[in-house]
């Protein structure tokens, strides 16, 4: 008898079972893994599905309590009526035009601040470089009256030279780009030199051509804030004709406050494009964090 006891205990200790022990453990730690995240991903996305739902809704289910998230009957007239009550063709247009001249001009000048600040050497690189730094603690609200008065002063209100000059530059994407210059080996710089290229051609052909998924990153960020900016186009906008899909949809919610299926709807329309750049460029948020943990 007692044999078979210690031959049973050295069975249970053996590698097979040991295995199939850490295998067991391993589905149940998948298991309640992807309990957890599916759990979290429908928190995150409830808000964005209720609004899509919304959209289609009757103002009646829209504004009913208790609040329903599914409606006995759906309608396009939201949709239907946001075309038809304000220029949102204009609208996306000028979001277009504003979002894209800052996206271009922005991604350019921040990789070239970027590539200086990592690296050149110059007097006061390290304070001009905090001093860029200390500049992202500043909420626009500061000096936002000070924009206003300058933008007005130069002729630009209400045009899009006054939308996209102010935002070409940003302290977060020379951040982000001097953070990946950092990164890459001196020897390319070097060997280029040794070819005789100046600074200049060694950013354009060699050093820019390495940084595309983190231009794509910062591209995408910035088109992001560009798109849904609220505050920026108002203040700079005094025209119908100029204002930008979040500015045109807020001051149509303050003039027909009681209307918010066509809202939603708006805010579906408003949304699409964003959704669809970023299902198509996620790939490369990938592989810029992947590059930015690089060492020399």
């Amino acid at each position: 008898m007692t044999e078979l006891v210690e031959h049973s205990a050295t069975l249970d200790r053996s590698p097979a079972n040991k295995d199939k022990r850490s295998l067991k453990k391993k589905d149940k730690t998948s298991i309640f893994t992807k309990i957890a995240m599916t759990i979290i991903l429908v928190i995150i996305a409830f808000p964005f599905i209720w609004l899509v739902i919304s959209s289609f809704k009757y103002e009646k289910d829209i504004i009913s309590f208790p609040p329903k998230i599914l409606a006995d009957k759906y309608t396009f007239e939201n949709y239907i009526k946001v075309w038809s009550t304000i220029p949102l063709l204009d609208y996306i247009k000028n979001t277009v035009i504003f979002s894209g001249g800052v996206v271009l001009t922005s991604v350019f000048f921040d990789s070239l601040a970027g590539y200086a600040f990592a690296r050149m050497n110059f007097k006061g690189k390290s304070v001009f470089f905090y001093f860029v730094l200390l500049t992202m603690m500043i909420p626009f609200q500061v000096f936002m009256i000070p924009l206003f008065i300058e933008i007005n002063k130069l002729g630009l209100l209400d045009t899009y030279a006054g939308l996209i000059i102010p935002k070409m530059t940003s302290a977060f994407g020379i951040f982000m780009m001097r953070s990946f210059f950092v990164t890459l080996p001196k020897d390319l710089e070097e060997a280029a030199r040794v070819d005789g290229l100046n600074e200049f051609k060694i950013f354009l052909k060699i050093m820019l051509p390495l940084s595309k998924p983190t231009m794509l990153s910062l591209a995408i960020f910035t088109l992001m804030n560009s798109w849904n900016d609220l505050l920026y186009p108002l203040i700079l906008t005094s025209s119908s004709k100029m204002r930008t899909l979040p500015a045109g949809l807020a001051l149509f919610t303050g003039q027909n406050i009681s209307f918010y299926g066509p809202v939603m709807a708006g805010t579906v329309i408003s949304m699409l494009p964003l959704l669809i750049i970023y299902m198509f460029a996620q790939k490369y948020f990938v592989q810029s964090t992947a590059m930015s943990g690089m060492k020399e």
